[in-house]
Order: structure tokens, then C-alpha cells, then sequence
């Protein structure tokens, strides 16, 4: 994964996605090997593409390694990449996310939304679950639901805080009513908050379901088959998936966990595993010289960014956090932390993250001042704010090797323009605190962050800076801000919501609550023997593993 959480609904999801921080990104000696497709004509050199070479057949199964093994495959809880790179090919959702970064329909033909507050969907005729059973509203109903639930402990909890109702209205039809318009749940159900599961297997898992031995019981392309605690998850072809255009070219596919960055690259490169998503940096260059398959770039919703957690301190002052991102190298940055794969980031939200409106991002950013250093201007500023030697602290962890190599980057920034950048090593799990811990976060002003969008609506991130959100940890607070994304949460016209969510992101980036550092490709590893994988971070709830089949 990348570095950390980007807008997290709630604390749960914030420590799922820490735990998955540290691996894309790794550390390295500075190589800039760029695997994969061509050097882009953008001067960035490399290439990214949301699908790999199709499939040339069927294959009887493919190995696929997991940096982690999933904590749980309940879709409620599905907050990080280990269970929803799973359940991407078990479950599907109400709506889909394509691999182009697109929402097109997917367990619910369509919707309609009759007034502001109130969404029906018109759901799939004959669509079964792996027992057989059929799909109806009622299902919709209990999955949907769930999620409010306190018993739920859902990580998508704060999704549906605008809901109502989510009612029957129909035997194929279900109704979501909102207490105000709410353009982003709409869109999110085509992530976790959007998956339909049995309602009777809910029941009868209980307080097992998504275990081990609870299992799930959805409607996508493959079944959980076998789960093997400690060593590897399982899956078996569903004979009876509905949509054709996805028919599985595998039989099985076989989720193996291995957690040391460099034994996956060997296991990839040994051929013991066929591929995996986010590749570690540090194996760009070898994995990228080797006849034994093939790295791909794909799009990426993630940019990385340093958080402001204390806005009463140092960086109070706008003028000292304006310095801190002047001072900052991101092309070295991005050498030393991203492999040399990489862009220095504008905005706190990642140029991926626009596919609401991709034929108006280059306009928005154009807008954006380019993020140079200027060691020069970085010194001046901080004169004017008369913050000469004053004292910041950044939160530093072994949870990731990035971690380190960005606070490095950063206190040596600081040192140059003369303010004193204290690196603090904190345990992981404290590290993980400061993300759902208030307390944790006392002392600190710094810490870097990473994460995605769920949705390419880019809104989903900026909901993050509004006052009062659970991501917003310095609180920082700007009224307009606030009454710009009121407008565009209830704004469903996509180009009309994405002009408001540029304008958000405009003041964001005057206002630097999240300093931007840079933006890094999706990736993912192919083994000589098979093809025909999205390449991008849709992998997460598009049903990849069906489109895996023989390269020859």
C-alpha cells in the first residue's frame, strides 16, 4: 500500500490502513529504473495504463501473494488492501468501479435521484449467491444496513451518517433516504459501503461472519473455497456469475501472505508466485530487468502529504507552513522514498483521484502554483514570521522505512531554513494512534500521511478538511471551505461538483493544512505465465482476478 490514511471514516479504517503502510513505497538507495510501459512524453518517465495485455486463455490457477493476511473478509470491515483485494473478486457492490476509474452499474442496473435526499436503485434481475440463492431488495436491505449498526463496528460507519432509511420498495427495488442530499454515498456505494451479501447468511454466520470459519457468501466471479489461517486463502470459479463479459479464465486462485518486502520480489522472480499489487520500490530495478514477468504502472488515487497535527504551535503561523513546503526537495524526496517513480504532488489529493472529471483535472491543476523548492524565498518567510529557530516535532516509526526517509527529508528542510525539526520515533501501534487518538497526537505537529480514494470523485478526499471531521486532526477550520463542499456533497452534476471541488482544493492548497510531497503509480508485478490484470488502485473492488489468463 501507500503511506497511511488519507480520510478515514472512522477509527477502525484508520488502523486498517496503517497496518497496510508499509510496503509500496519502501525505501531505497536512490535507483530510477522505471519498469513497465515506456517513459511518458510528460517528462515523468514512466508510463501508467489501467489494464495490462488481455488474456490469451484460460489457466487452471494462479498464485497471488498478499503482504498481509486479512483480518476479516466482512465487507463492513473491509477498510484496507489485504481483504478487499480479496473480496474484490467475492463480492461486488450495488455499483462498479471500472478499471479506467469509472462508476458504471453493477449489482443495481440503475438509479435515480427523484428529489435531493432520496435514492432508489433499480437491482439486477437472476443474480445469485454462491449458495444458489437469489438476490432480492431484502438483501440489499440487511447489507446496506449493517452498516448503521453499532454492533457492526462498520469502518464505513460515517458514510451513511446522512441516512435515514434504507427501505424495500420494491422486490426489486430499494430506497436509500437522506436526512440532506448527499452526493458522495451515492458514489461510495460502489466501494465497501455498497456490497450485497445473503441476508439469511448474515444471520446464520452471526458473529463468525467473514471469519475463517464464519466465510461469506456473495455474488461475485469466485467463492471462497479454502482458508488456510497463517498460510493462504483460496478460491474457486463460480459457475453460475452473472455477468458473462467476466467469466473467469482461471479455475482457482490461491492468496498467499508474505509480508517481507524482499520474499515477495523473490517469490515473484522464483516464479512460486505468479504476481502481486504494490510493488516495493527497493525491487523496482531488479524486478524491471528480469525476463521473469513484468511490472505495470497503474492509476493512483494516493498523493503523499505531511499532516498538520497542531495548528496552536510553530506552524500556526500560514507563512512557516508555506517555508516548510518551499524548503522541501520532492525530486530527491521521490529518488529516495518512491524509487524515482513518482511526481511532486500540487495538491493534497492526486491527479488520479479526478476521474469525475479527467477532461477538466489538467485545467484545475494548471491553476495550482508548481511546488519547486526555493530555499531563498523559504528563508524570507520565516523571517516575517519571526520563527527563527522555533521548535516542531515529527512523528517518525519503523511501522514503514518511507516514514523515516521522509522525516529525514523534512528535518533536513527545516534545518536550511533555520527552523528545528525534532524527528520523534514512536512505536508502531502508537504511530497508528495518532490517526484515532486525539491524546496521541499531544507534542506533535507532524506526521506524513498517505491513503486513497475509494471513488474518483477527489470530493471524498476534501471532505477530510472540514471542520469538525475526523481526519481534520490539527482542526483546522475555514468557513468558506466548509459552504463550498456543503454545495458540492449536494451537487450531483459531476462537472458542476468537481468545478466546487476545485475550488476547495484552491484552498487547500493557499491554506496548506496537509502540505503536499508527491504523487506515486499503482503497480502491479505479472509473471511471465499469465496476463490480463488491471494495472490500477481498482483493483480494490473490480473483479481483477476474472480477467488473469494465459500470456501465450
Amino acid at each position: 500500500m501507500r503511506l497511511l490514511p488519507r480520510s478515514p471514516r472512522s477509527a477502525s479504517g484508520t488502523i486498517a490502513l496503517l497496518a497496510a503502510g508499509a510496503l509500496l513505497l519502501t525505501a531505497c538507495s536512490g535507483a530510477t529504473v522505471k519498469p513497465g510501459p515506456p517513459a511518458s512524453a510528460d517528462g515523468t518517465g514512466f508510463a501508467t495504463t489501467a489494464l495490462t495485455p488481455p488474456g490469451k486463455g484460460a489457466v487452471a490457477s494462479f498464485t497471488w501473494s498478499l503482504y498481509a493476511e486479512p483480518q476479516s473478509l466482512d465487507y463492513a470491515l473491509a477498510y484496507d488492501y489485504p481483504p478487499n483485494t480479496v473480496l474484490a473478486n467475492v463480492c461486488e457492490q450495488l455499483l462498479r468501479v471500472t478499471p479506467d476509474m469509472k462508476i458504471e452499474p453493477g449489482l443495481a442496473t440503475g438509479f435515480t435521484n427523484p428529489d435531493p435526499r432520496t435514492w432508489v436503485y433499480t437491482l439486477r434481475e437472476g443474480v445469485k449467491f454462491h449458495d444458489g440463492s437469489t438476490m432480492t431488495a431484502d438483501d440489499v436491505v440487511a447489507s446496506l444496513t449493517r452498516h448503521l449498526l453499532p454492533a457492526t463496528g462498520s469502518a464505513w460507519g460515517t458514510a451513511f451518517k446522512n441516512v435515514v432509511a434504507v427501505s424495500k420498495t420494491g422486490p426489486m427495488q430499494v430506497t436509500i433516504t437522506l436526512s440532506k442530499p448527499d452526493a458522495l454515498l451515492n458514489e461510495l456505494l460502489a466501494a465497501s459501503p455498497g456490497t450485497v451479501e445473503s441476508a439469511a447468511y448474515l444471520e446464520k454466520a452471526g458473529k463468525d461472519y467473514g471469519s475463517p470459519s464464519g466465510g461469506v457468501d456473495c455474488t461475485g466471479p469466485y467463492a471462497i473455497d479454502r482458508w488456510t489461517q497463517g498460510d493462504s486463502i483460496t478460491l474457486r470459479k463460480n459457475p453460475d456469475y452473472w455477468d458473462t463479459a467476466l467469466t473467469p479464465k482461471a479455475d482457482k486462485v490461491k492468496f498467499v501472505f508474505i509480508g517481507d518486502s524482499a520474499a515477495r520480489a523473490n517469490g515473484w522472480l522464483s516464479g512460486a508466485v505468479d504476481g502481486g499489487y504494490m510493488v516495493p520500490s527497493a525491487s523496482l530495478a531488479q524486478l524491471g530487468g528480469t525476463d521473469k514477468g513484468k511490472v505495470y504502472f497503474g492509476p493512483n488515487t494516493a498523493a503523499a502529504d505531511l499532516a498538520v497535527l497542531d495548528l496552536q504551535g510553530t506552524l500556526r503561523d500560514l507563512k512557516v507552513r508555506q517555508a516548510l513546503s518551499l524548503a522541501i526537495d520532492r525530486p530527491g524526496l521521490i529518488k529516495s522514498a518512491a524509487g524515482g517513480v513518482g511526481v511532486p504532488a500540487k495538491a493534497p489529493a492526486a491527479r488520479d483521484a479526478w476521474g469525475l472529471a479527467p477532461e477538466r483535472t489538467a485545467g484545475y491543476f494548471s491553476q495550482l502554483p508548481d511546488p519547486v523548492q526555493d530555499v531563498a524565498k523559504a528563508k524570507q518567510l520565516i523571517a516575517e514570521a519571526g520563527a527563527g529557530g522555533k521548535h516542531l516535532v515529527m512523528a517518525t516509526s519503523s511501522l514503514a522505512p518511507e516514514i523515516s526517509v521522509v522525516g529525514n527529508a523534512v528535518q533536513a528542510a527545516g534545518r536550511e531554513i533555520g527552523l528545528d525539526v525534532e524527528l520523534r520515533p514512536v512505536a508502531p501501534d502508537a504511530y497508528t494512534a495518532l490517526f484515532t487518538d486525539p491524546g496521541a497526537r499531544a507534542g506533535i505537529d507532524l506526521v506524513v500521511t498517505n491513503g486513497y480514494d475509494n471513488t474518483p470523485d477527489p470530493l471524498e478526499f476534501y471532505q477530510s478538511l472540514r471542520t469538525g471531521d475526523f481526519a481534520n486532526y490539527a482542526g483546522w477550520s475555514d468557513p468558506e471551505y466548509d459552504s463550498l463542499f456543503d454545495q458540492a456533497v449536494g451537487t450531483t452534476d459531476p462537472a458542476a461538483r468537481a468545478d466546487l471541488t476545485a475550488r476547495l482544493q484552491q484552498i487547500a492548497v493557499r491554506e496548506l493544512p496537509s502540505i503536499p510531497l508527491y504523487e506515486a503509480p499503482f503497480s502491479v508485478f505479472l509473471g511471465s505465465r499469465i496476463t490480463g490484470a488491471p494495472a490500477g488502485i481498482a483493483q480494490l473492488y473490480y473483479p481483477w482476478a476474472a480477467t488473469i489468463g494465459a500470456a501465450r
